[in-house]
């Protein structure tokens, strides 16, 4: 999700705004409205990709054997599975059929309950809002129930009940389970068509993950079937995968859960891992969450990671296998590794409602404790193959030490005299290295304390910038903050048609740091503005991003075994989010305390580090110019920056003044 300065459109005319303008969305309407908040648009594969995973996460707790899926001559697809199947009696407080409230109401599903005896302990779906979203971008939905030796159907037309809920015959009563059929509506999708390759790879995820379990898919057209069943689970997948590539050792394959016991997770969680280091050629990688594909990576493979190379970087150590200056860091492990990794994780908090990437933060040490374990004990037990794979990452640290010089000495002797103020970082790898842009210098102490001096640097700036969006590009100078950022970067102030040398930039990412309060935005937008105006490629080539703070701090009190934690919210919406989801966890409600950041400079340096700066953790945006282009987003910039636009931004104020969300 990259951070868009896209035009926001619309007509510039004065419009009456007052209580008749405001208008409350009801039902599955939110999600019809805004499509692509709840789902990917490109194709209905995501919405089926729902139904699947509510198959899959039967199987995950224990019922059910399979999973058919059908692609239909007529564009619609069924999804059939023998699990228990959804409840078909009324609901005691909605007085509706359960297995109606499921696919009409938002937020609505039995996986909201993640207590001892929750019906599912571990699922993928979390939000609520999975089969209800599938539904409402539907012309049509047939639902078909078995379940206590009766047969119930039930029909929707664009997210309403068309065919209530109705019994259509008996059948034995060991015959349970679901069978789900959707025709997308294609007014919502770019394309009504499903990509056949990317269906079939999802299907044969849920087949190497769900080990034992039969996985199907029937093209009615051609009457050609498809079946997936992986006895060897991860571990053939992945040899599959990766063919006769040439392997560096053996493929090191383990799995640990919490125990009842455990004092630092709940009982069930952890991972299932297989990795293997190849010489050459492509790197296989890919991870779940509770059965859900995570193709953006998240926490529990920075987990992995870290894992793996502290266990690699102990043997080393231990053995004197590092060479004198020679320093082994995690990329230097982790590059030559493929691997398929499966956490389970209680409550898992993805990035969005397409839970494309995992970022709970305790998935972190979860997976990466188990992990470091483990590869521990296989390391000294076969040395041989250990110091074999040791010397493999030593030799990424020597090729990538190399380059870094190489680049250095490219750069040559000319370099300008740095600003004062900058806390640079050890590293002169310009592939990996990072600037803060910090706002104040109380922020700026805290984020030099928590920061990774390795590779990571800190500009604190001096109050708001200039407006420089009608300032010559030699008169920037004049301004210190705006001289001290254009030093530090080594980049000069250029125009957008320009030709441009990068060679002396010095910091990969360039990372905007503010308070997430209405200060804090005005800053960003100041340095947005610099950067779009005056330092156009960097944001064209992807150098630029903005740093996400919490604005809100929960302190969750102890829930039996799992202790005490902090919770961290970017905002009131997720705030609101995370504290129904406490007591939908059982937590007695107002028992946890909210805490609310006033600046950066509030926080301390470990919690700076935790929640903005850790590559594992932290929310980190990058600035694109999005779909509306470069010369709409000019546009826009014009009308909010100009200073002779005064017109047109209180009529543009007028016009989306009720889309603002006023923080004061």
């Amino acid at each position: 999700m990259a951070f868009d300065l896209r035009n926001f459109g619309g007509d510039l005319s004065t419009r009456r705004y007052n209580e008749a303008s405001i208008r409350v969305l009801k039902g599955l309407e939110p999600v019809r409205q805004r499509p692509g908040m709840y789902t990917r648009t490109e194709t209905p594969l995501h919405i089926v990709q729902e139904v699947i995973d509510n198959a899959a996460d039967e199987a995950l707790a224990g019922f059910g054997s399979h999973i058919d899926v059908i692609m239909h001559t007529d564009g619609s697809i069924s999804v059939e599975d023998d699990g228990r199947g959804i409840p078909v009696g009324m609901h005691p407080e909605e007085k509706a059929p359960v297995v109606e409230i499921v696919f009409t109401r938002l937020h609505a599903g039995g996986k909201f309950d993640k207590k001892a005896g929750g019906i599912y302990a571990f699922s993928g779906g979390l939000h609520g809002v999975g089969v209800s979203v599938t539904n409402a971008l539907s012309r049509r939905l047939e639902v078909t129930v078995w379940r206590d030796g009766h047969e119930w159907q039930l029909a929707f037309a664009d997210g309403e009940v068309v065919e209530p809920l109705h019994q259509t015959g008996k059948v034995p009563h060991k015959k349970t389970g679901a069978r789900v059929r959707v025709w997308a509506n294609p007014k919502y999708f770019d394309s009504a068509v499903i990509p056949a390759a990317e269906l079939v790879h999802s299907l044969r995820s849920k087949a190497v993950l769900l080990s034992g379990i039969d996985v199907s898919l029937t093209f009615e057209k051609t009457g050609e079937t498809r079946h997936w069943k992986y006895a060897d689970g991860l571990r053939g997948y992945l040899e599959e995968a990766l063919g006769d590539e040439e392997k560096i050792v053996p493929l090191f394959e383990g799995r640990q859960y919490a125990g009842a016991g455990d004092e630092s997770f709940s009982e069930g969680e952890g991972a299932h891992w297989a990795v293997v280091w190849t010489a050459e050629g492509n790197v296989v990688r890919e991870s779940y969450v509770n059965l859900i594909s995570t193709p953006a990576g998240g926490t529990h493979e920075a987990g992995l990671r870290e894992g793996l190379f502290s266990a690699v970087k102990s043997f080393a150590e231990l053995h004197g296998l590092i060479p004198k200056g020679v320093r082994l860091l995690p990329d230097d492990v982790f590059a030559r590794a493929s691997f398929v990794l499966s956490a389970k994780v209680l409550d898992p908090q993805f990035q969005g409602q397409i839970k494309e990437r995992l970022n709970s933060r305790d998935a972190v040490r979860l997976v990466g404790g188990y992990v470091k374990n483990a590869l521990e004990l296989v390391l000294h037990a076969n040395v041989e193959a250990a110091t074999k794979l040791a010397q493999s990452a030593i030799h990424q640290a020597q090729a990538r030490a190399r380059t870094a010089k190489r680049v250095e000495k490219r750069k040559g002797s000319g370099v300008a005299v740095l600003p004062g103020k900058l806390t640079d970082c050890e590293s002169s790898d310009n592939t990996r290295t990072e600037v803060f842009l910090v706002e104040g210098d109380s922020a700026g102490g805290s984020a030099k304390m928590g920061r990774d001096k390795e590779f990571q640097a800190v500009l604190p700036l001096r109050g708001k910038v200039l407006n420089s969006w009608e300032v010559e590009r030699d008169r920037l100078f004049a301004n210190n903050e705006i001289h001290d950022i254009a030093v530090a970067i080594g980049v000069d102030p250029h125009g957008a048609g320009d030709p441009v040398d990068l060679s002396g930039l010095r910091y990969n990412r360039i990372c905007i740091l503010s308070d997430a309060d209405v200060d804090g935005s005005h800053i960003q937008v100041l340095l947005l503005t610099l950067f779009f105006r005056h330092f156009p490629k960097l944001i064209e080539t992807g150098h630029v991003y903005v740093a996400r703070p919490p604005l809100f701090r929960l302190d969750v009190p102890a829930q039996g075994k799992r202790p005490a934690r902090k919770v961290y919210c970017l905002d009131q919406g997720e705030l609101n989010a995370v504290q129904e989801r406490l007591r939908a966890d059982g937590v007695r409600d107002n028992s946890w305390s909210v805490s609310r950041f006033k600046g950066l400079g509030e926080m301390s340096a470990e919690q700076l580090w935790d929640t903005t700066m850790n590559p594992d953790t932290r929310r980190l945006t990058p600035v694109t110019c999005g779909a509306a282009g470069v010369e709409a987003t000019e546009r826009m910039f014009d009308m909010l920056m100009g200073k002779g636009e005064s017109g047109q931004r209180r009529s543009w104020l007028e016009e989306k003044g009720n889309l603002a969300e006023v923080d004061i």
